[in-house]
């Protein structure tokens, strides 16, 4: 960190700049204060000559929104930047994105501090990155931006700051007719095969990471310079320096193969099964890193506000902020301006500013020159474009559209198709500070230069120092980075014989360019604007445009050359909306068994110890009760008391403190039934509740004839299927039903009620062996009277199989998982009327009737809506959690117009209309590191414009239309 310069900045919107943290290829960074909040916070402000570049700016703005949509955990949500500052006139306003402010180090610096990290704090780093990979690669993306420089090393776990190539680029530089060259550090093998990148490529790049983070360097770096990509290619990695626990796994990472890296869920969960933030929850940094992180985040609180900025601010009087490294500018002027005990750091080879001359082609792996670059290079048809975020970022200052470049090229427009798909991720301990870095040093641990000719090498260019040291130090050599690793020497690619762009040639990097507005095309210009990014110096066009994907979108890729870019929106889309309150169960108790809402006043927890209310208006816990332990799902009895069934009696307690009011034990209301076990609620209706139970009856040995032994006595299972109304107090009626598999209560659940009967599955699980042989794999439904408790029918509706999700409505209509569809019947004769198709290899979970619509759920995280009168399908979306597992459990929100799904993995929010997702939840990790792990699934309770969301100990309360 250094002192301002001349020409850098001071304002920007509502913040004030107080110091120029550090400065990358594409970017410099200040660390700015809002005066009249006190909000730090970190600005990223895009170089000038490089915002000048149409293709630039909307790349910047498009990995600016992909942070949006990951907001949450290990990626801090971009601060909202207000409203542009006025801009001079004749000047472009400058590009520049707002995040809060961590305290941090880059893995690169890191290592220089302490050396390479132990295991558990390998395991975290690794599984924070993976945890957002899997994000990524879940909405069919691929990130490209993982760096030593672009990961930082907080006090409660890793950051990544760093949403694609941009951010992770070795230099970046403008060329003539409106092209980008961008040099990324980094390759991996199917790049310098020619092959497009895919999930696995990050996957390669973050095996990369950890053995460097483990060994303190690369695992390719021995050797020739020359052949350094053969060595990538070909060469098995060096990890004897890496950890044995971690070596097979970041070998997986390194294999040559895609197809045989490990996922990233699968990384996550070998690093840490309870989830990053849960492994580092009490510390997880060595002191030595530790102790810089709390000494940075001190500098950076005394850091002063500039007189002449404080009084801008009061005043609000504020210019625009003027673009860093102001052309007008003198040479040298800003290295003078910096104070003497600035530390300096060189930035990677090639990475200056001075453009490469365009007499310097790219040389073959033989030596021999590539044919000249050309603007107007066709894209290559295996270029797979990344999918791009949409068009909205509410915390990016959007620059004056600048004019079409008079060369070869021109914008391509379009829009992009959104849903808003991101995850939000909170601790469920103490919260960690909502605010991140964005990402620092950009040089990278294996960057492959092409060679060229001495006189077109451009200048080196010192970058500012990380961290704001003690004392003077020297200069760093340029060829290294502070802290990190030598960068890989130069080597050359091979090119494809038709030149750049053309086929057969060196790695390509697609990058999509994100729509926006252009003024009317020069009838000389080309379709697109190209953007040039070379692969560790392979000079090789890449196109942008096209048609791109969104991040997270529930759609198909759809053509964005049509349409211009909407505004920026204030929300962040795809992000959690900021929690009501956040309750945690003590740890000193046991963890909850049931969880249900009151009258929308209070939230009932019942666990082995006891029985709690949480105030749903502020999420204080207002009493706890001993005698509800162990108990039932809690309902209203009324509208003054909380009926718990307890495994030995009814209670009814008051909603205020929790005292017992009335008690009910079972061998007092059923007297006649000794040793009653109830069993779990089959349902609810009103004041009536439908269960179970069953007793033990000995029955005696008849007579024996004369002459003959007597014999012996047997004992009897004797179950029954109850209704009780809660209000009166008071058994409705009884009737016998079968007993169950061991100890004898069979398990049933209400699936609909009608006027005159309901409708009653058992689950399979209870079923004696039997009756599972007698249903020859079905399932079937049984009707009981509503008034007399007499079993009306059973029936099995087509090939329902016992464990098929089963849900009817009381129009008596019954709908069924039936293989791997959905299938409607008449309830009274299982007529069948109409069907939907799932998807294949999945099968539907219980759905729930809405109105004139069934949502849908599928073992394959599909959500969707079909017409209840019809099957016709309404919409389907994906959750986007990757793999398979049970199907999420559905509710809905008071208001019936938000979808809530929620599984193992995460909550998804979706309009229950039309489908559109809003918005996703994980809280990950909320196990004590030396605790149990959490395996729990996700539940949702709804009332009002609330969602109470829960993941074992952990309650968030969430507003919801």
């Amino acid at each position: 960190m250094e002192a301002l310069r001349q020409d850098d900045p001071r304002r920007f919107g509502r913040f004030t700049a107080l110091a120029r943290f550090d400065e990358g290829a594409s970017a410099v960074r200040y660390v700015a204060r809002d005066i009249a909040s006190g909000e730090t916070a970190l600005i990223t402000a895009a170089r000038p000559e490089l915002a000048a570049v149409p293709v630039f700016s909307r790349r910047f703005q498009a990995e600016a929104r992909t942070a949006e949509r990951l907001a949450g955990g290990w990626v801090t949500p971009p601060l909202d930047a207000g409203d542009p500052a006025e801009t001079p006139a004749g000047e472009a306003e400058p590009l520049w994105t707002a995040a809060g402010y961590v305290p941090a180090l880059p893995l690169a610096e890191a290592i220089g501090i302490a050396g390479p990290l132990p295991e558990r704090a390998l395991r975290i780093l690794g599984a924070g990155i993976a945890e957002i990979l899997s994000r990524v690669h879940a909405a069919g993306s691929v990130l490209q931006g993982l760096a030593p420089g672009t990961v930082l090393l907080a006090a409660d776990g890793p950051r990544l700051t760093a949403f694609g190539p941009l951010g992770a680029a070795a230099s970046a530089e403008a060329r003539p007719g409106g092209q980008l060259s961008v040099r990324l550090g980094y390759l991996t093998p199917e790049q310098i095969e020619g092959k497009e990148v895919s999930a696995a490529s990050d996957l390669f790049v973050l095996g990369l990471l950890l053995a460097y983070a483990a060994t303190g360097t690369t695992p390719f770096t021995e050797g020739p310079a020359e052949e350094a990509t053969r060595r990538i290619a070909e060469d098995e990695p060096e990890l004897d320096a890496v950890p044995e626990e971690l070596r097979e796994l970041i070998a997986n990472c390194l294999a040559k193969d895609p197809d045989q890296r490990p996922t990233a869920g699968t990384v996550a969960a070998e690093l840490a099964l309870e989830g990053a933030a849960g492994l580092a929850r009490g510390g997880w940094l060595p002191e030595p890193l530790a102790a810089a992180v709390a000494d940075q985040e001190a500098r950076v609180l005394a850091l002063e506000v500039p007189e002449e900025g404080a009084a801008a601010a009061e005043h609000e009087q504020g210019d625009a902020p003027a673009a860093p490294g102001d052309a007008g500018a003198k040479p040298g002027q800003a290295d003078a301006a910096a104070p003497e005990d600035a530390r300096t750091l060189g930035e990677p080879e090639g990475a200056g500013t001075a453009p490469e001359p365009e007499d310097a082609p790219p040389v073959t792996a033989s030596g021999a020159p590539k044919a000249a670059e050309s603007p107007a290079a066709p894209e290559p048809e295996d270029a797979r474009p990344l999918p791009a975020p949409p068009v909205d970022a509410p915390a990016l200052q959007k620059p004056a559209e600048a004019p079409a470049p008079s060369g070869n090229a021109d914008p391509g427009n379009g829009d992009i198709g959104e849903d808003r798909g991101t995850t939000r991720f909170l601790n469920t301990g103490p919260r960690p500070p909502q605010n991140d870095r964005p990402t620092t040093q950009l040089a990278l641990p294996h960057e492959l230069t092409a060679p060229r000719a001495p006189d077109a090498l451009p200048a080196p260019q010192p970058a500012a120092p990380l961290a704001l040291p003690a004392a003077p130090v020297t200069p760093q050599p340029h060829s290294h980075t502070h802290g990190g690793p030598a960068p890989y020497p130069a080597a050359a690619l091979p090119a494809g014989p038709a030149g750049p762009g053309g086929p057969g040639q060196g790695p390509m990097v697609s990058l999509p360019l994100p729509p926006a507005p252009a003024p009317a095309p020069d009838p000389a210009a080309s379709r697109r604007t190209l953007l040039t990014i070379a692969a560790a110096a392979v000079g090789g066009l890449i196109v942008g445009g096209g048609s791109v994907a969104a991040l997270g979108s529930g759609d198909t890729a759809r053509a964005t050359d049509d349409k211009p870019a909407p505004k920026p929106r204030r929300t962040l889309p795809g992000q959690a909306p900021e929690p009501r309150w956040i309750y945690a169960h003590p740890a000193s108790e046991s963890s909850p068994l049931t969880t249900a809402l009151w009258q929308d006043k209070l939230l009932v927890v019942t666990s082995e110890s006891q029985a709690s209310a949480v105030d749903l208006r502020t999420g204080k816990r207002l009493w706890q009760r001993a005698d509800g332990a162990k108990g039932q799902v809690a309902l209203a009895a009324g509208a003054d008391l909380v009926f718990v069934a307890s495994p030995t009696e009814f209670l009814w307690l008051s909603p205020k403190d929790g005292k017992v009011v009335h008690r009910v034990r079972y061998t007092e209301a059923f007297d006649d039934l000794p040793g009653l076990t109830v069993g779990r609620l089959a349902g609810s209706s009103g004041p009536v509740i439908w269960f179970t139970g069953s007793h033990t009856v000995t029955v005696k040995a008849p007579k024996p004839k004369k002459g003959k032994r007597k014999g012996k006595d047997k004992e009897v299972v004797e179950a029954y299927f109850f209704a009780y109304d809660i209000v009166q107090r008071k058994e409705l009626w009884r009737t016998p039903v079968p007993a169950g598999r061991a100890p004898g209560t069979p398990a049933y659940r209400v699936v609909a009620e009608r006027s005159a009967d309901v409708l009653v599955r058992q689950d399979a699980v209870s079923l004696t062996a039997a009756e599972v042989k007698k249903a020859k794999g079905k399932g079937s439904v049984r009707s009981f009277d509503q008034k007399t408790g007499k079993l009306l029918w059973t029936r099995q509706y087509g090939a329902a199989s016992l464990e098929a999700a089963t849900s009817g409505d009381e129009d008596g209509s019954l709908y069924a998982a039936v293989g791997q569809d959905l299938q409607a019947f008449e309830a009274d004769t299982a007529k069948p009327l109409w069907r939907v198709e799932g998807s294949d290899g999945s099968w539907f979970g219980t759905p729930l009737i809405a109105g004139p619509l069934i949502h849908t759920t599928e073992r394959s995280r599909l959500v969707g809506a079909v017409e209840r009168e019809s099957g016709r399908l309404v919409w389907r979306r994906s959750t986007e959690v990757p793999g398979t597992g049970p199907a999420p459990s559905l509710t809905l929100s008071g208001s019936e117009k938000t979808l809530i799904a929620a599984d193992a993995i995460q909550v998804t929010v979706f309009s229950a209309a039309d489908g559109e997702r809003l918005w996703k939840f994980q809280d990950i990790g909320s196990a004590d590191p030396k605790g149990e792990t959490v395996s729990a699934s996700y539940r949702a309770l709804a009332f009002g414009e609330t969602v109470v969301v829960q993941r074992d100990r952990s309650f968030y309360a969430f507003p919801v239309a």
